[in-house]
């Protein structure tokens, strides 16, 4: 009896040693990589949340356990650009082995406070134009990633404001002189809008308490629609601009999926989900030693058209039955 007793205290004793000793996959914290993940939004917003998901997901997927083999230093911007200079030399400080930026403000800012450690950007919308770097195929220095290519996009989307409003002859257009890559956006609206014989209003907002003053100005100018170029403050007043949007009647269209989530009329825009999943597999291959410079710039693969069918019949439009077949989602 007491024989059984000792090997159970001896198994037991085992087991608890065993226990205290690390396993074989964990590294001690101040080990493992580093990753900065510098955005532009607040960790209280749900589809900033859903991106920063997609992409710890995808880590996941390729093996990478926090607290493990990986840790994950965020920073958020909480809708101030101001912020992104402090918060990005503060992911310099902690000595992150790889930035990944959301953004084109973003990006420029990690650019700013480093260039020697490796930089990812996601969701950039004409990395080149903006000077972020020097070619798609060939970007040099330590900055590589993602570009959704906007501006290409943008004459698509005036496209479609014209198939649901087709004798739309005003449209404002609201953009952020502070997101280094807007402009590239703006010369492509003109573009779009000198061929289809559109006359745009071009609106500045910078901050979220601009947004107010901007439709004010579209009222006085009697802009018949609305189109919102891509920017992350934007994003983060995505209910504002719906709402205000709605109480004007004006059809809107965007280039991010919340937008129409929120209430806005109409979306055509790349999947950002996929563009953050696929900002984990280039921190993967600078992990393993890969050099930005020798990683070529991706253009995106995937894009979606969103509509909002209630906010179309709240303001009182009918949406042809083409473009709903197009749609790759309607909100009803």
């Amino acid at each position: 009896m007491k024989l059984a007793v000792s090997r159970v205290t001896t198994a037991t004793v085992l087991l608890v040693l065993a226990a205290s000793l690390p396993t074989a996959a964990a590294q001690p914290l101040e080990k493992v990589p580093r990753v900065g993940y510098l955005s532009p939004g607040s960790p209280s917003d749900s589809a900033r949340l859903r991106r920063f998901e997609a992409f710890r997901q995808r880590l996941r997927e390729l093996g990478y356990v926090e607290g493990q083999n990986i840790a994950i230093e965020t920073r958020w911007a909480e809708g101030n650009y101001d912020r992104y200079p402090a918060l990005a030399a503060d992911l310099v400080r902690v000595k992150a082995n790889v930035i990944v930026a959301v953004g084109g403000a973003a990006t420029q800012a990690a650019q700013q406070a480093t260039r020697t450690i490796p930089i990812v950007m996601s969701v950039v919308l004409d990395p080149v134009g903006s000077r972020l770097v020097t070619s798609l195929a060939r970007p040099e220095g330590n900055i590589t990633g993602l570009s959704i290519m906007a501006s290409d996009i943008v004459g698509k989307q005036f496209q479609m404001l014209r198939e649901v409003v087709p004798s739309v002859s005003r449209v404002a257009v609201l953009w952020n002189p502070a997101n280094p890559g807007s402009a590239p956006q703006l010369r492509e609206a003109e573009a779009a809008g000198r061929a289809l014989k559109m006359q745009l209003q071009a609106l500045q907002a910078r901050v979220s308490q601009e947004i107010d003053s901007a439709f004010a100005a579209m009222t006085r100018e009697r802009a018949a629609a609305l189109v919102i170029l891509a920017d992350a403050i934007f994003t983060n007043q995505r209910k504002q601009i719906a709402e205000l949007s709605m109480k004007r009647r004006l059809p809107s269209v965007y280039g991010v999926r919340e937008y129409a989530e929120a209430g806005g009329l109409m979306v055509y825009s790349v999947d950002p989900l996929d563009l953050e999943a696929r900002a984990a597999i280039y921190v993967d291959k600078i992990l393993k030693g890969a050099k930005p410079a020798d990683l070529p710039i991706e253009q995106p693969s995937k894009f979606e058209l969103v509509i909002n069918l209630k906010t179309a019949k709240a303001i009182g439009l009918t949406i042809t039955p083409s473009l709903l077949q197009r749609a790759d989602r309607v909100i009803e």
